[in-house]
Protein backbone atom coordinates (compact mmCIF):
# COMPACT_ATOMS: atom_id res chain seq x y z
CA UNK A 1 0.00 0.00 0.00
CA UNK A 2 1.39 3.60 -0.80
CA UNK A 3 1.64 5.77 1.91
CA UNK A 4 -0.72 8.93 2.14
CA UNK A 5 -0.31 10.29 5.76
CA UNK A 6 3.19 11.06 5.42
CA UNK A 7 4.93 13.08 8.23
CA UNK A 8 1.47 15.08 8.67
CA UNK A 9 0.56 11.91 10.07
CA UNK A 10 3.38 11.11 12.31
CA UNK A 11 3.28 14.38 13.59
CA UNK A 12 0.53 14.41 15.70
CA UNK A 13 1.61 10.30 17.33
CA UNK A 14 1.82 12.23 20.88
CA UNK A 15 -1.90 13.11 20.30
CA UNK A 16 -3.06 9.41 19.66
CA UNK A 17 -0.47 7.45 21.46
CA UNK A 18 -0.50 5.73 24.82
CA UNK A 19 1.94 5.76 27.73
CA UNK A 20 3.79 2.29 28.05
CA UNK A 21 3.82 0.56 31.53
CA UNK A 22 7.50 -0.12 32.50
CA UNK A 23 8.95 -3.35 32.37
CA UNK A 24 9.46 -5.11 35.71
CA UNK A 25 10.93 -8.07 34.69
CA UNK A 26 14.80 -8.97 35.76
CA UNK A 27 15.94 -11.23 32.41
CA UNK A 28 17.13 -8.53 30.11
CA UNK A 29 14.69 -7.53 27.03
CA UNK A 30 14.39 -9.14 23.55
CA UNK A 31 17.07 -7.37 21.23
CA UNK A 32 14.89 -5.29 19.30
CA UNK A 33 12.81 -4.38 22.08
CA UNK A 34 13.77 -0.71 22.17
CA UNK A 35 12.97 -0.63 17.97
CA UNK A 36 14.64 0.63 15.27
CA UNK A 37 14.82 1.91 11.64
CA UNK A 38 15.00 -0.02 9.03
CA UNK A 39 17.72 1.38 6.40
CA UNK A 40 18.21 -0.63 3.43
CA UNK A 41 17.00 1.48 0.73
CA UNK A 42 15.46 -1.26 -0.74
CA UNK A 43 12.64 -1.35 1.29
CA UNK A 44 10.44 1.09 0.94
CA UNK A 45 6.87 -0.81 1.49
CA UNK A 46 7.84 -2.97 4.43
CA UNK A 47 4.15 -4.45 4.64
CA UNK A 48 5.19 -7.53 7.35
CA UNK A 49 7.43 -8.10 10.50
CA UNK A 50 8.15 -11.62 12.09
CA UNK A 51 10.40 -12.19 15.33
CA UNK A 52 13.29 -14.91 14.04
CA UNK A 53 13.31 -17.84 16.06
CA UNK A 54 16.65 -19.56 14.74
CA UNK A 55 18.09 -15.77 14.98
CA UNK A 56 17.21 -13.91 18.35
CA UNK A 57 17.23 -10.10 17.36
CA UNK A 58 16.79 -10.72 13.85
CA UNK A 59 13.35 -9.72 12.04
CA UNK A 60 11.82 -10.82 8.51
CA UNK A 61 10.11 -8.46 6.28
CA UNK A 62 9.38 -7.89 2.78
CA UNK A 63 8.19 -5.31 0.96
CA UNK A 64 4.21 -4.96 -0.54
CA UNK A 65 3.01 -5.91 -3.81
CA UNK A 66 5.22 -7.35 -6.24
CA UNK A 67 8.29 -6.37 -6.53
CA UNK A 68 9.65 -9.77 -6.24
CA UNK A 69 9.70 -12.96 -4.38
CA UNK A 70 12.18 -11.61 -1.69
CA UNK A 71 12.34 -11.10 2.15
CA UNK A 72 14.64 -9.47 4.18
CA UNK A 73 16.32 -10.59 7.47
CA UNK A 74 17.19 -7.43 9.46
CA UNK A 75 19.30 -6.34 12.95
CA UNK A 76 17.09 -5.59 15.08
CA UNK A 77 20.10 -3.86 17.00
CA UNK A 78 20.95 -1.46 14.08
CA UNK A 79 18.30 -2.02 11.33
CA UNK A 80 20.57 -3.43 9.37
CA UNK A 81 19.81 -5.77 6.07
CA UNK A 82 21.88 -9.06 7.26
CA UNK A 83 20.39 -11.04 4.33
CA UNK A 84 18.04 -10.74 1.22
CA UNK A 85 16.61 -14.30 0.28
CA UNK A 86 15.20 -15.29 -2.97
CA UNK A 87 12.30 -17.32 -3.10
CA UNK A 88 12.06 -19.92 -5.77
CA UNK A 89 9.77 -22.65 -6.31
CA UNK A 90 7.04 -20.12 -6.66
CA UNK A 91 5.20 -18.31 -9.27
CA UNK A 92 5.23 -14.18 -9.89
CA UNK A 93 4.11 -12.66 -6.21
CA UNK A 94 0.87 -10.53 -7.26
CA UNK A 95 0.50 -8.65 -3.37
CA UNK A 96 2.56 -10.10 -1.00
CA UNK A 97 1.52 -8.64 2.75
CA UNK A 98 2.05 -10.71 5.58
CA UNK A 99 5.36 -12.47 7.03
CA UNK A 100 4.86 -15.01 10.26
CA UNK A 101 7.52 -17.67 11.67
CA UNK A 102 5.99 -21.20 12.84
CA UNK A 103 7.01 -23.20 15.43
CA UNK A 104 7.96 -25.95 12.39
CA UNK A 105 11.19 -23.80 11.99
CA UNK A 106 9.23 -22.20 8.68
CA UNK A 107 8.48 -19.06 7.71
CA UNK A 108 5.34 -18.23 5.91
CA UNK A 109 5.05 -15.91 3.71
CA UNK A 110 1.45 -14.35 2.66
CA UNK A 111 0.62 -13.51 -0.87
CA UNK A 112 -2.81 -12.25 -0.01
CA UNK A 113 -3.74 -9.07 -1.26
CA UNK A 114 -6.39 -8.36 -3.05
CA UNK A 115 -7.04 -4.74 -3.60
CA UNK A 116 -9.91 -5.13 -6.29
CA UNK A 117 -12.30 -6.12 -3.79
CA UNK A 118 -12.69 -9.94 -4.07
CA UNK A 119 -11.05 -10.53 -7.84
CA UNK A 120 -9.22 -12.89 -7.00
CA UNK A 121 -10.61 -16.35 -6.86
CA UNK A 122 -7.49 -17.47 -5.23
CA UNK A 123 -4.30 -16.50 -3.42
CA UNK A 124 -1.07 -18.26 -2.11
CA UNK A 125 1.06 -19.14 0.78
CA UNK A 126 4.99 -19.59 0.79
CA UNK A 127 6.87 -21.41 3.15
CA UNK A 128 10.26 -21.85 2.99
CA UNK A 129 12.59 -23.22 5.62
CA UNK A 130 14.41 -20.32 8.21
CA UNK A 131 17.68 -20.62 7.06
CA UNK A 132 20.44 -20.98 8.90
CA UNK A 133 22.86 -18.85 8.08
CA UNK A 134 22.12 -15.43 7.42
CA UNK A 135 23.63 -14.61 4.52
CA UNK A 136 22.49 -13.46 0.46
CA UNK A 137 21.13 -16.57 -0.69
CA UNK A 138 18.59 -18.63 -3.13
CA UNK A 139 15.84 -20.91 -0.47
CA UNK A 140 13.05 -23.31 -2.24
CA UNK A 141 9.59 -22.87 -0.90
CA UNK A 142 6.57 -24.62 -0.81
CA UNK A 143 3.63 -23.07 -2.50
CA UNK A 144 -0.18 -23.71 -1.57
CA UNK A 145 -3.59 -22.32 -3.38
CA UNK A 146 -5.70 -20.45 -0.57
CA UNK A 147 -9.54 -20.22 -1.35
CA UNK A 148 -12.06 -19.21 1.12
CA UNK A 149 -15.11 -20.62 1.79
CA UNK A 150 -17.27 -17.57 1.64
CA UNK A 151 -15.64 -16.30 -1.33
CA UNK A 152 -12.78 -13.98 -1.98
CA UNK A 153 -11.35 -11.72 0.04
CA UNK A 154 -8.66 -8.71 0.37
CA UNK A 155 -6.16 -9.55 3.42
CA UNK A 156 -3.19 -8.44 4.89
CA UNK A 157 -2.97 -10.30 8.11
CA UNK A 158 -1.51 -14.35 8.32
CA UNK A 159 -0.35 -15.80 11.55
CA UNK A 160 1.10 -19.22 12.37
CA UNK A 161 -0.16 -20.10 15.82
CA UNK A 162 3.18 -20.70 18.04
CA UNK A 163 1.77 -23.94 19.38
CA UNK A 164 -0.20 -25.99 16.83
CA UNK A 165 1.47 -24.17 13.91
CA UNK A 166 -2.30 -23.46 12.27
CA UNK A 167 -2.40 -21.02 10.14
CA UNK A 168 -4.82 -18.07 10.36
CA UNK A 169 -5.64 -15.12 8.12
CA UNK A 170 -7.81 -11.89 9.12
CA UNK A 171 -9.71 -10.25 6.38
CA UNK A 172 -9.16 -6.36 5.74
CA UNK A 173 -12.20 -4.86 5.53
CA UNK A 174 -13.24 -0.80 6.72
CA UNK A 175 -16.20 -2.11 9.33
CA UNK A 176 -14.40 -5.61 10.29
CA UNK A 177 -13.56 -8.33 8.57
CA UNK A 178 -13.55 -11.94 9.50
CA UNK A 179 -10.64 -14.65 10.68
CA UNK A 180 -10.37 -17.58 8.71
CA UNK A 181 -8.78 -20.93 10.15
CA UNK A 182 -6.85 -22.51 7.64
CA UNK A 183 -6.96 -27.04 7.73
CA UNK A 184 -4.84 -28.54 10.41
CA UNK A 185 -2.37 -29.38 7.48
CA UNK A 186 -1.47 -27.34 4.52
CA UNK A 187 -1.63 -29.35 1.28
CA UNK A 188 0.72 -28.01 -1.91
CA UNK A 189 -1.22 -30.34 -4.19
CA UNK A 190 -4.58 -29.44 -3.33
CA UNK A 191 -6.64 -25.81 -2.49
CA UNK A 192 -6.38 -25.42 1.09
CA UNK A 193 -9.81 -23.72 2.42
CA UNK A 194 -9.82 -21.29 4.83
CA UNK A 195 -13.25 -21.15 6.93
CA UNK A 196 -14.14 -18.34 8.83
CA UNK A 197 -14.38 -19.17 12.44
CA UNK A 198 -14.70 -14.81 13.95
CA UNK A 199 -15.15 -12.09 13.51
CA UNK A 200 -12.01 -8.93 14.07
CA UNK A 201 -13.55 -5.41 14.24
CA UNK A 202 -11.01 -3.53 13.13
CA UNK A 203 -9.95 -2.52 9.36
CA UNK A 204 -7.01 -4.99 10.17
CA UNK A 205 -3.22 -4.81 8.43
CA UNK A 206 -1.60 -6.89 10.79
CA UNK A 207 -1.86 -9.14 13.92
CA UNK A 208 0.39 -11.53 15.85
CA UNK A 209 0.14 -13.80 17.97
CA UNK A 210 1.77 -14.08 21.48
CA UNK A 211 5.20 -16.22 21.61
CA UNK A 212 2.59 -18.68 24.24
CA UNK A 213 -0.30 -18.73 22.09
CA UNK A 214 -2.79 -17.18 24.12
CA UNK A 215 -2.62 -14.17 23.02
CA UNK A 216 -3.94 -12.10 19.38
CA UNK A 217 -3.36 -8.84 18.94
CA UNK A 218 -4.38 -7.42 16.21
CA UNK A 219 -3.67 -3.93 14.20
CA UNK A 220 -4.69 -1.22 12.21
CA UNK A 221 -3.64 2.29 10.68
CA UNK A 222 -4.94 3.61 13.94
CA UNK A 223 -5.46 1.46 16.09
CA UNK A 224 -5.17 -2.36 17.69
CA UNK A 225 -7.48 -4.63 19.58
CA UNK A 226 -5.59 -7.13 21.92
CA UNK A 227 -7.96 -10.84 22.13
CA UNK A 228 -7.23 -13.68 23.90
CA UNK A 229 -7.27 -16.66 22.02
CA UNK A 230 -9.54 -18.92 23.89
CA UNK A 231 -9.02 -22.03 22.11
CA UNK A 232 -9.72 -20.46 19.25
CA UNK A 233 -12.61 -18.57 19.82
CA UNK A 234 -11.09 -15.00 20.36
CA UNK A 235 -12.74 -12.61 23.36
CA UNK A 236 -12.01 -9.27 22.73
CA UNK A 237 -10.11 -7.81 25.98
CA UNK A 238 -8.57 -4.28 25.00
CA UNK A 239 -7.32 -1.22 23.22
CA UNK A 240 -3.72 -1.80 22.23
CA UNK A 241 -1.32 1.29 22.28
CA UNK A 242 -0.10 1.54 19.17
CA UNK A 243 1.63 4.66 17.76
CA UNK A 244 0.39 6.69 14.54
CA UNK A 245 2.79 5.68 11.87
CA UNK A 246 2.78 7.05 8.50
CA UNK A 247 1.11 3.73 7.02
CA UNK A 248 1.02 1.27 9.78
CA UNK A 249 1.71 -1.93 8.26
CA UNK A 250 2.79 -4.46 10.57
CA UNK A 251 2.97 -5.43 13.85
CA UNK A 252 5.28 -8.97 15.51
CA UNK A 253 5.91 -9.63 19.48
CA UNK A 254 9.58 -10.00 20.44
CA UNK A 255 10.70 -13.47 20.94
CA UNK A 256 10.22 -12.95 24.95
CA UNK A 257 6.69 -12.10 24.33
CA UNK A 258 7.43 -8.18 26.40
CA UNK A 259 7.13 -6.45 23.52
CA UNK A 260 4.79 -5.34 20.45
CA UNK A 261 6.96 -3.62 17.49
CA UNK A 262 4.89 -1.68 15.05
CA UNK A 263 5.88 -1.16 11.53
CA UNK A 264 5.22 1.12 8.68
CA UNK A 265 5.87 1.25 5.01
CA UNK A 266 7.86 4.10 3.25
CA UNK A 267 11.72 4.35 3.11
CA UNK A 268 14.07 4.54 6.27
CA UNK A 269 10.76 3.70 8.17
CA UNK A 270 10.80 2.87 11.94
CA UNK A 271 9.86 -0.06 14.04
CA UNK A 272 8.33 1.24 17.05
CA UNK A 273 8.22 -0.73 20.47
CA UNK A 274 5.16 -0.67 23.08
CA UNK A 275 5.74 -2.60 25.74
CA UNK A 276 3.34 -5.42 26.82
CA UNK A 277 2.15 -4.60 30.22
CA UNK A 278 1.87 -8.13 32.16
CA UNK A 279 3.60 -10.55 29.87
CA UNK A 280 4.68 -13.70 31.15
CA UNK A 281 8.62 -13.07 30.73
CA UNK A 282 9.17 -16.58 30.04
CA UNK A 283 8.80 -16.77 25.88
CA UNK A 284 8.06 -20.79 26.13
CA UNK A 285 4.44 -19.42 27.75
CA UNK A 286 2.57 -20.78 30.82
CA UNK A 287 0.78 -17.58 31.80
CA UNK A 288 -0.95 -15.32 29.57
CA UNK A 289 -0.34 -11.61 28.87
CA UNK A 290 -2.35 -8.52 28.21
CA UNK A 291 -0.94 -6.61 24.87
CA UNK A 292 -3.46 -4.22 25.60
CA UNK A 293 -1.52 -0.79 27.29
CA UNK A 294 -3.81 -0.40 30.36
CA UNK A 295 -5.85 -3.46 30.28
CA UNK A 296 -8.82 -1.60 29.06
CA UNK A 297 -11.69 -0.92 26.35
CA UNK A 298 -11.40 2.51 27.04
CA UNK A 299 -8.60 3.91 24.88
CA UNK A 300 -5.11 3.77 22.90
CA UNK A 301 -6.55 3.76 19.38
CA UNK A 302 -9.15 4.11 16.74
CA UNK A 303 -11.06 1.06 15.23
CA UNK A 304 -12.87 0.19 12.47
CA UNK A 305 -14.22 2.40 9.80
CA UNK A 306 -15.44 4.94 12.71
CA UNK A 307 -11.99 5.12 14.00
CA UNK A 308 -10.44 6.01 11.18
CA UNK A 309 -12.99 8.83 10.80
CA UNK A 310 -11.95 9.78 14.36
CA UNK A 311 -8.35 10.00 13.60
CA UNK A 312 -8.77 11.82 10.85
CA UNK A 313 -10.61 14.19 13.10
CA UNK A 314 -7.79 14.47 14.92
CA UNK A 315 -5.54 15.33 12.30
CA UNK A 316 -7.68 18.21 10.94
CA UNK A 317 -8.06 19.82 14.94
CA UNK A 318 -4.30 19.15 15.06
CA UNK A 319 -2.37 20.40 11.95
CA UNK A 320 -5.21 21.59 10.19
CA UNK A 321 -5.18 19.57 7.23
CA UNK A 322 -7.97 18.76 4.53
CA UNK A 323 -10.76 15.90 5.37
CA UNK A 324 -9.24 12.46 5.05
CA UNK A 325 -11.95 10.39 3.28
CA UNK A 326 -10.37 7.96 1.52
CA UNK A 327 -8.40 4.66 2.46
CA UNK A 328 -4.66 4.02 1.35
CA UNK A 329 -4.89 2.39 -1.71
CA UNK A 330 -2.02 1.01 -4.30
Amino acid sequence: MRSYLGAAGAAVVLVLGGAAAPATADSPPSVGSSGFTIEDPRITESSGLAASRAHPGVYWTHNDSSDGAYIFAIDGRTGRTLARITLTGVGAPRDVEAISVGPDGNIYVGDIGDNLGGKWDHVWIYKLPEPKKLVDQTVRATQYVVKYADGPRNAESLMVHPKTGRVYIIEKGEDGGGLYEGPATLDSAATNTFRRIGDIDLWATDAAFSPDGEQLAVRGYFGGISYSWNDGKPKRQGQLHVPLQPQGESVTYTLDGRTLLYGSEGKNSSVEPVEVEGADTDASGGGGSSASGDGSDGGGGFTGKAGAVGAAVVLIAVIGIGRLVRKPRK
